[in-house]
């Protein structure tokens, strides 16, 4: 599946029950940063739209935030002989390296300062375990490891969760299937949304997986009232 090929769903303005994950919105994700993501900048003013909409309803907001140990053991550097992007998979790693990120107390792990902070009710750490990634907001890249934010969204009722930010066939996509596999309705703001694409078919698998799974895709236009 490509981009170009997703089906929307209109929801409407979101309600109570409803609760918006905003991922990795950090410097080293964004263009000139270690990690960067195309374009990853051009989706922050949208984003913070939508924050301040569901903050204006007192509905639930969660920035996640990855947040590595230097010599992280998804990091290349941590691999003598290897490169950023080359192939590795080993339990909580992989598939592939990356360059070092988002390391704990530096400026690439802290969010862009252009983003709406302020509209957030609560910060969701992960990636934090020396040997073990963390794609998903929900689950470590072990599959045991829970970051707490299943916790939060029931504490608060939630049922339907919206997600948004970088990368989509990362961690927004491993945090939409986790979302789905805990039985929340998972809904993916496609637009304010942008793709690592490595490797080659990463967006399209990841894509793909969403749809089988049920999560639905939405144009951020579409949950402001006309």
């Amino acid at each position: 599946m490509k981009l170009e090929d997703l089906v929307y769903v209109k929801t409407g303005k979101p309600a109570f029950g409803d609760a918006l994950a905003v991922i990795d919105l950090q410097n080293d994700f964004i263009p000139g940063g270690t990690l960067a993501v195309q374009e990853g900048d051009v989706i922050i003013e949208g984003i913070n739209r939508v924050m301040e909409l569901f903050n204006r309803s007192d509905l639930p907001v969660v920035l996640t935030q990855d947040w590595h140990p230097a010599e992280h053991r998804s990091f290349a550097s941590a691999h003598p002989g290897m490169k950023p992007y080359d192939p590795f998979e080993r339990e909580g790693i992989g598939p592939v390296l990356w360059p070092d990120h988002c390391v704990q107390g530096s400026h690439g792990a802290d969010f862009h300062k252009n983003l709406g902070v302020r509209h957030a009710h609560a910060v969701i750490r992960k990636g934090y375990h020396r040997d073990i990634d963390s794609y998903s907001g929900f689950l470590e890249n072990d599959g045991k490891t829970r970051t707490g934010l299943d916790g939060y969204l029931r504490d608060r009722g939630v049922k339907r969760l919206f997600i948004c930010g970088l990368a989509l066939d990362y961690c927004v996509f491993f945090t939409a299937s986790h979302g789905r596999d805990l039985g929340y309705e998972v809904c993916v703001i496609a637009d304010l949304a942008r793709p690592v694409g490595s490797p080659p078919g990463s967006l399209s698998s990841a894509l793909d997986t969403m749809s089988d799974k049920g999560v639905c895709f939405v144009c951020s236009a579409d949950l402001f009232p006309v």
